[in-house]
């Protein structure tokens, strides 16, 4: 495959694969925002979900208060957001029209429809009235995409480089979504394991569609070190790091198929996917949870990196 085709393919997962992160993160904050203090509510949600967007420095450079309404809009509609999420549907979109002749027209007509459902909301203020319908619209064209290209795409190439750049993306989302959880959200004067704590414990939860598989898994009330325990270790859990990495082994394996012995993004994948297989939330939380994601998010980027290189492509 050529290698214009392959970033194409990676860039459009990997776009994909943001929008619907940011969607169900605003979706989750606007629910914890909205209660009541006394029941929960986190003043700092908000610029909670900033943190974890990965967007304090250049939401700063635009704004001088970390408002509601400002976060709203700069993580969903704002076209100065290189990653709001009408800028990421429409970069995948772009990326799917450069390499359409390694997509099918199924998959390429429901991520041009979703182009097109969100551009209606382009001309609005995004606010807590507005977000549901937007939220819909972005989550279930992601989907309707994954659903036509699991149905459609063959195995080949062109698949399994759209697959790598999303497992890619969404161990990244997983991680820094704990990371900020653990290491900034709680205020000092709230208590661990208090009423905002569990919200904010259960809004990670929801952000990554897991609270279901979270009291089917464990069958107990959340608790930090469980909630931490799926969402890295349990290869059951979608997107959990360890079945993110499962998937980009199992995609660059297939991208090597018959060259012979793979190369410097196999070898990264492969150390990082062994170190999560014989891991266990014991030892980390022992460690420092947050010294082990900012390890892992350091090597998921050195794995970005390494696929650049060995395919031919900017990271």
């Amino acid at each position: 495959m050529l290698s214009t085709m392959a970033v194409n393919l990676y860039w459009m997962g990997r776009y994909i694969e943001r929008a619907d992160f940011l969607s169900l993160l605003l979706d989750a904050t606007a629910r914890l925002s909205a209660l009541p203090a006394t029941h929960g509510g986190d003043p700092t949600a908000w610029s909670g979900a900033l943190a974890v967007a990965g967007a304090v420095s250049s939401f700063s450079e635009i704004h001088d208060e970390p408002t509601e309404a400002a976060i709203l809009q700069y993580l969903g509609l704002d076209p100065a957001n290189p990653s709001s999420i009408i800028n990421c549907i429409d970069k995948a979109r772009s990326n799917a029209r450069a390499a359409h002749t390694g997509m099918t027209q199924e998959a390429w007509e429901v991520i041009n429809t979703a182009w097109h459902d969100v551009q209606a909301f382009s001309t609005e203020e995004l606010s807590k009235t507005t977000l549901s319908g937007f939220t819909e619209v972005v989550e279930r064209g992601v989907a309707k995409f994954d659903g036509r290209a699991h149905r459609t795409m063959l195995r080949d190439d062109a698949y399994w480089f759209l697959q790598l750049g999303a497992a890619l993306e969404r161990a990244d989302n997983t991680a820094r979504l704990l990371d900020v959880k653990y290491h900034l959200l709680l205020p000092g004067d709230e208590p661990v394991g208090g009423r905002l704590d569990h919200f904010q414990w259960s809004t990670i939860l929801r952000t990554v569609s897991a609270l279901g598989a979270y009291y089917r898994v464990y069958r107990d009330a959340i608790k930090p070190w469980l909630v931490a325990d799926l969402l890295i270790f349990d290869e059951r859990m979608p997107r959990s790091l360890t079945s993110c990495y499962d998937t980009i082994v199992e995609a660059l394996d297939h991208l090597d198929a018959g060259k012979g012995g793979g190369g410097p993004a196999q070898d990264q994948a492969g150390r990082v996917r062994d170190q999560l297989r014989t891991g266990d939330i014991e030892t980390v939380f022992a460690s420092g949870l947050h010294e082990f994601l900012g390890a892992f998010i350091d090597d998921n980027g050195r794995l970005a990196s390494a696929i650049a290189g060995q395919f031919g492509f900017l990271a």
